[in-house]
C-alpha cells in the first residue's frame, strides 16, 4: 500500500513539472538555434507567465507552508526562517493580503484538529505581526483535518498534514 501511494505522488510531481512550451518560448528557442549553436539563457531571473504579487509568485521565492510537530503549534527553527521570509515578501507587496490556513494530520477528534489548525494559523499570524505585517492583511482559517496535503494513515503523510498554508486572496 505504501508503495502504491508513493508510486501515485511520485507520478502526479512528475506529471506537474511536465509543461508545454508557450509560442513565444518555441519561437525565441528555434531563433536562439538558428542564430548561434549555443544559445544564451534570458536575461532576467522571472519566470515566464508569474504575476508579481501572486500565489505563484509567493510559491517561487517563499514556499507557502511551514511544518509543526505532532501536537504541537510553535513555530520550529526552520517554520521561523520560512515566516521572516514570507515577511520580507510580504513588505514588497504592501497591496497584498493572505489567508493563513491551520491543519492537521488525521489523529485526534475532529474538534481537536480544528482547534490545533487554528492555533497554528495564530501561530505564524503572531509572529508576521511581530515582525511588523499589519493584523488587517492577515486572516486565520482552520481546516484541522478536513484538506490533508497528503492522503494516508503513516508518518511521512502525517508529518505533511501538520501544517499552516500561506494563500494570496
Amino acid at each position: 500500500m505504501r508503495f502504491k501511494v508513493l508510486s501515485m505522488f511520485a507520478a502526479l510531481l512528475l506529471l506537474a513539472a511536465c509543461e508545454t512550451p508557450t509560442e513565444e518560448t518555441t519561437a525565441s528557442t528555434s531563433t536562439a538555434t538558428e542564430s548561434s549553436a549555443a544559445p544564451t539563457p534570458p536575461a532576467a531571473a522571472e519566470p515566464v507567465g508569474i504575476q508579481p504579487g501572486s500565489q505563484e509568485d509567493l510559491i517561487d521565492k517563499v514556499g507557502d507552508r511551514v511544518f509543526f510537530d505532532f501536537d504541537r503549534y510553535d513555530l520550529k527553527p526552520e517554520g521561523r526562517s520560512s515566516v521572516e521570509a514570507l515577511a520580507a515578501w510580504l513588505n514588497s507587496f504592501p497591496a497584498v493580503t493572505l489567508t493563513l490556513e491551520g491543519h492537521a494530520d488525521e489523529r485526534g477528534t475532529r474538534e481537536y484538529n480544528l482547534a490545533l489548525g487554528e492555533r497554528r494559523a495564530n501561530a505564524v499570524k503572531d509572529y508576521l505581526i511581530a515582525l511588523g505585517i499589519n493584523a488587517g492583511r492577515l486572516t486565520t482559517i482552520s481546516y484541522g483535518e478536513e484538506r490533508p496535503a497528503v492522503p494516508g494513515s503513516y508518518e511521512e503523510a502525517w508529518a505533511q498534514n501538520r501544517r499552516s498554508q500561506f494563500v494570496v486572496n
